[in-house]
C-alpha cells in the first residue's frame, strides 16, 4: 500500500453465500443442507418461497432451498477453493454494476478437499460474492444514509480486485 493510497478505498470481501435450491421440501432439502454443512463447516439455515406458483407447487413460507453465508477470513479460503472449482476462471459477465459477482458450480466434488457423500448423490450450487469498502455500514445501521458516488464499486474495480487478490483469469 502507498502513503498516496487512501485507506478507505481499499476493497475487501463482505461475505460469500452459498446456496442450494432443491425446489421442494423434504428429504432433498434435509441432504442439501447436510452437504453445505460439509462444505462450509458452518450451520446452513433454510430458505423459504415468497410467491405462489401453482405449477411448481409452490406456495409461500414453503421451505424450497438452504444457503450458508461466511465472512471474514474463512471467506477467503473459500473462494480460493471455489475459484479452484472453475479452473480459477471466471466471466466478466457473472460481474453486476455494484461491484459483487455470483457464479454457480456444476458438481459439488469439483471443489478441491470436498469427498463425494453417496448418500448426498451429486448436486450443483451457487456461489453469491458480496464486496464492500469501509464505511459500507451506512447503508445498514439505524440512521441510514447514501452511500456517495465516489465510494462505490464499480464493475471495473471488482475485476481488478478479484484479478490480483486471487489471480483469477477473467474471461
Amino acid at each position: 500500500m502507498n502513503k498516496t493510497e487512501n485507506v478507505m478505498k481499499q476493497i475487501r470481501i463482505e461475505k460469500v453465500t452459498l446456496n442450494l435450491g432443491v425446489g421442494e421440501a423434504g428429504p432433498k432439502l434435509e441432504k442439501a443442507k447436510s452437504l453445505l454443512e460439509a462444505i462450509t463447516k458452518t450451520k446452513a439455515v433454510k430458505t423459504k418461497a415468497k410467491k405462489r406458483i401453482p405449477t411448481w407447487n409452490l406456495r409461500p413460507k414453503l421451505e424450497i432451498a438452504c444457503k450458508s453465508t461466511i465472512r471474514g477470513e474463512k471467506a477467503e479460503l473459500m473462494l480460493k477453493s471455489l475459484f479452484q472449482a472453475l479452473n480459477n476462471e471466471l466471466p466478466e459477465s457473472k460481474f453486476d454494476d455494484n461491484g459483487n459477482f455470483s457464479f454457480g458450480i456444476k458438481e459439488y466434488i469439483d471443489i478441491p478437499k470436498v469427498e463425494y457423500i453417496p448418500e448426498i448423490g451429486i448436486i450443483g450450487l451457487e456461489v453469491a460474492v458480496t464486496l464492500e469498502r469501509p464505511g459500507f455500514r451506512i447503508k445498514k445501521r439505524i440512521k441510514k444514509n447514501k452511500l456517495g458516488r465516489k465510494h462505490k464499486i464499480t464493475k471495473g474495480e471488482a475485476i481488478e480486485f478479484i484479478k490480483n487478490k486471487f489471480n483469477i483469469k477473467i474471461k
